[in-house]
């Protein structure tokens, strides 16, 4: 099932998409997604409503980001070889957990406001993931059955930020609308294996990242079984799980986003993006 959010921003309504691609109103079930609403259980629970029952909506409202908020907003770094190698880093003994800002959030089709003075920014398309229940000390084998729904993310990054400031990669990743994620939640019976998805990005037509989760250094299960480790993840919770090769950042010499350009990505099953920026 996929679920989203549709309408102005600040004024979404919860919805999901039936079978024929009709948006139908979930609004008198569930008032919004996050927290408690995208629990494995809550969205079990709309899943099982007949979306034929629903009302449909007319098409071609703005599509919001498929989260009203969240508790955290989690990012993998360095989780694909051929990624690190370009940035000039060693691949970790263990998941690089780093945060996003939650004001970062911002809908797929929502413009990239680049920060003032800003030279540095940069794309990653990433597959991200939602929390479904309370997740501490997850056996490796448990740990898909703790996510409630998957996603297409955007990590925008201003590297200069990032690199040359002090401090944690936070600084460099939270920018208002830095995080687009979406257009859907999906949920997992429609996504058996996180583990084979192509994930492509191009910026002005021109394909710049065009890979698979296959190659990811960490899995998403042994993302969330160590994470759940150092720390109890949260229901509503989102990780979004690392990038592969082909960022500005690598490109001989470097490339980075100016206002203009339009970043369009897809995750297989996911949907896809369509950002310019600003």
């Amino acid at each position: 099932m996929k679920f989203f959010r549709y309408g102005q921003k600040g004024q979404e309504i919860p919805v999901m998409l039936d079978a024929t691609g009709g948006i139908r109103d979930l609004s008198s079930h569930v008032a919004d997604f996050s927290g408690d609403t995208v629990s494995i259980n809550s969205l079990n629970k709309l899943a099982m409503l007949d979306p034929l029952s629903l009302p449909e909506l007319p098409s071609g409202a703005r599509i919001g980001c498929p989260l009203a908020d969240v508790p955290n907003f989690f990012c993998i770094g360095l989780n694909y070889a051929k990624h690190a190698a370009e940035t000039g880093g060693r691949l970790p003994p263990d998941p690089m957990i780093f945060n996003k800002a939650t004001s970062a959030l911002s809908g797929p089709y929502d413009p990239i406001p680049l920060p003032n003075g800003s030279t540095h920014t940069d794309w990653e398309v990433e597959l991200g993931f939602v929390i479904g229940r309370e997740a501490s000390n997850v056996p490796e084998g448990e740990a898909l059955n703790y996510i409630s729904a998957y996603f297409a993310a955007n990590d925008v990054s201003e590297r200069d930020y990032q690199k040359n400031w002090g401090g944690q990669f936070v600084k460099g990743k939270s920018a208002p609308g830095f995080g687009p994620i979406g257009p859907w939640l999906v949920t997992p019976d429609e996504i058996p294996d996180p583990q084979n998805l192509a994930v492509k990005l191009s910026v002005n037509g021109e394909v710049q990242q065009d890979s698979n989760t296959c190659d990811m250094v960490f899995s998403v299960a042994q993302i969330l079984s160590r994470m759940s480790h150092y720390m109890t993840l949260r229901v509503g919770d989102i990780v979004i799980t690392g990038t592969p090769e082909g960022v500005g950042l690598g490109n001989t010499p470097p490339k980075f986003l100016k206002p203009g350009d339009v970043v369009e990505l897809e995750v297989q099953g996911l949907g896809s993006q369509r950002s310019e920026v600003i």
